[in-house]
């Protein structure tokens, strides 16, 4: 039985009070499990009708209310790394009336967001960033003689990424007061120990014993080489205790106490050890065990599924299905990796912990010797690629667009230097949507292009999709190809996959006033403006560029012969980008007859949204190309109009 507006506002006591971590911290410790369950309720029935990512959000609710319940934030500093575990912490910390607004257009970002709030101490959106930042603060904050708190919230991925561990490095030499929480959701360790753990972790945190410690070591270390036996014998035990109960002895080794495991749904037990270790000196690290997608069973049956989600029903957890026979590029990808893996023996894909997310995931399922996930360790996985390259084999790299920026060096050096064949395969090239700038693919060419060596494609369907990955596979030296979010075009498949020729364009439209040269998923948006623009008697020249290096200097030769305006369009930046490539290829040829237009992303940062409403506000769907071409043009047609007029 549904419940009425009153029996609802009745059960919900505490959330609706809650404009800051202040009116939290007015709570009596009583109250905060209740406050708990409210707050997941409130995300999940929000998240059912708006989408974003859930799982991560709702495992980390006890841990965001027991955080700023013992440190005074803003002033004590919370520093969330992966952003999408911050859910709770945006609800707690004055966006509650604006959460339904998530991740659209105008909205909260679905990520931390310094410019949104001041409880956003630092902004993340990729991963393993958060130690080094909180380490930043500390020192910040030693130099400036300020005393507050620190605090990296890491969620569990993360810990897979070789910055957190060079940060944890850097931390332990240094010794500055800072704390670390691993949210750990991976169920590594199991129910069994964590009486003991928790016995042992309550032991150890306690001020007292810290207290007896710091005496006993005083007291041992005025006794000559009685007191180093004894100070050793009473190491060992502690350690050799820490070896059999906890995982904590690498996290020792690199300068950190460690207190954990912890049940981090026990909202009393964090607020208790958070109590106890806030004043403690030096690095600290605190392991706490959750459960992805906690107390909402669907998200905890399927944690993958509900990860990320777009609006579900609330009972079931089912999204409603949209009515499409479209596939996406995703998918077509995944497909096509495996049927040519299966062709030759030689192909290995490789993810950095994004096997459903690239599509290898099919790969994984039919040869999963040939598939490996490094995790969130995109530098890892382009040098691991190299090595492999020596050996005769062809690694296919599926990273998203925006994460291969953090493996630019290993690009350059491990693989374009040695000439290596190396496949690399942007999947969410260009805006991404409701993701946002730390997700947008559009740097991607400017940070490809300028390494010698590399080949860089652009799909502008599946099917070419398809003729290019086979071409990269065939390759021999590094090559990129990129394709969008979302689904294909919808174009019939050929049976077999055919090898393009490197560089080399496709004429899709002819006509006698402006030449459009388009790339990837920008081709079929200009096919569809020159339509729109011979209603107003412009008859424009439709060029699916394919290649942006290299590219087809034949076709450009031909087109600066025959036209006097040219428009270049891309879902990329502006800076450095296909058109940047096009004007360095007109210079070089002096070709300076010509008007050329650039179109694409604009030199900034594009907020989240659709990707429909995004083309639409950037000009990059059909009808803003068109306006496009009409203003660039508009001289020739003011002369056309006056000419019809005499």
């Amino acid at each position: 039985m549904e419940m009425n507006n009153n029996e609802r506002n009745e059960l919900v006591r505490y959330l609706p009070k809650i404009d800051s971590p202040e009116d939290l911290r007015k709570l009596s410790i009583n109250d905060l499990k209740a406050l708990c369950e409210e707050l997941r309720e409130f995300i999940i029935d929000t998240i059912s009708k708006t989408g974003g990512h859930l799982g991560a959000g709702l495992g980390a609710v006890e841990l965001s209310v027991a955080l700023h319940y013992v440190f005074n934030t803003p002033e004590d500093k919370l520093v969330w790394d992966v952003g999408h575990q911050a859910y709770p912490h945006k609800v707690l910390t004055g966006r509650r009336d604006v959460f339904h607004t998530i991740r659209q257009l105008g909205g909260i970002s679905g990520f931390l967001k310094r410019s949104e709030s001041e409880y956003d101490t630092f902004g993340a959106g990729h991963a393993s960033t958060a130690i080094s930042a909180a380490l930043g603060m500390a020192v910040a904050r030693d130099l400036a003689k300020e005393k507050f708190k620190v605090i990296a919230i890491v969620g569990d991925g993360a810990m897979t990424g070789g910055m957190a561990y060079e940060a944890m490095n850097n931390a332990g030499l240094q010794k500055r007061n800072m704390i670390v929480v691993l949210n750990d959701n991976n169920m590594s360790i199991g129910p069994n120990v964590w009486a003991v753990s928790k016995y042992f972790t309550e032991l150890i945190a306690n001020p007292s014993y810290n207290k007896f410690k710091a005496n006993v070591w005083d007291l041992t270390g005025k006794l000559d080489s009685l007191g180093d036996r004894i100070r050793k014998i009473a190491a060992r035990v502690e350690e050799g205790i820490k070896v059999v109960i906890t995982p904590g002895m690498l996290f020792e080794a690199l300068g950190f106490r460690y207190f954990g495991p912890l049940n981090g749904h026990n909202i009393n037990q964090l607020v208790k050890i958070f109590n106890e270790i806030k004043n403690l000196q030096g690095p600290i690290l605190v392991h706490t065990i959750t459960r992805k997608g906690k107390g909402y069973k669907p998200a905890e049956e399927d944690v993958q599924a509900l990860h990320g989600v777009t609006p579900f029903d609330k009972v079931t957890g089912i999204s409603p299905k949209k009515v499409t026979s479209l596939r996406s590029y995703t998918e077509i990808f995944g497909q096509a990796v495996t049927e040519i893996a299966k062709q030759n023996t030689k192909v290995i894909g490789i993810t950095a912990a994004m096997p459903d997310g690239t599509g290898l995931d099919i790969l994984q399922n039919e040869i999963p010797e040939r598939f490996i996930d490094v995790g969130i360790a995109e530098q890892h996985a382009v040098t691991f690629a190299a090595g492999l390259s020596t050996q005769g084999y062809i690694p296919i790299v599926a990273i998203y667009s925006t994460f291969l920026q953090r493996a630019f060096d290993q690009i350059v050096h491990d693989v374009a230097l040695q000439h290596l064949h190396v496949v690399f395969s942007l999947d969410r090239s260009g805006l991404v949507g409701a993701d946002g700038p730390t997700h947008h693919g559009v740097l991607d060419i400017a940070y490809l292009r300028c390494i010698s060596g590399m080949v860089i494609m652009s799909a502008k369907d599946e099917n070419e999709l398809r003729d290019m990955l086979y071409t990269a596979v065939q390759h021999d030296g590094p090559i990129a190809l990129r394709y969008p979010r979302g689904n294909c075009i919808g174009v019939p498949l050929n049976p077999v996959m055919n090898r393009l020729e490197i560089g080399k364009a496709e004429l899709l439209r002819q006509g006698r006033d402006v030449a459009i040269l388009a790339l990837g998923n920008m081709v079929y948006p200009a096919m569809k403006a020159a339509e729109l623009l011979t209603k107003d008697g412009i008859e424009a020249e439709v060029i699916n560029m394919r290649f942006v290096k290299p590219l087809d200097e034949d076709i450009i030769d031909s087109i600066c012969k025959r036209f006097l305006y040219i428009l270049t369009v891309e879902d990329h930046s502006v800076r450095g980008g296909f058109g940047s490539a096009v004007l360095e290829l007109l210079a070089k040829k002096e070709l300076g007859n010509v008007h050329i237009k650039i179109h694409g992303i604009p030199d900034e940062f594009i907020e989240h949204g659709t990707i429909p409403e995004l083309h639409a506000m950037l000009k990059l769907d059909a009808p803003g190309i068109a306006s496009i071409v009409k203003d660039f043009f508009r001289k020739e047609l003011k002369e056309k109009s006056l000419k019809t007029i005499a």
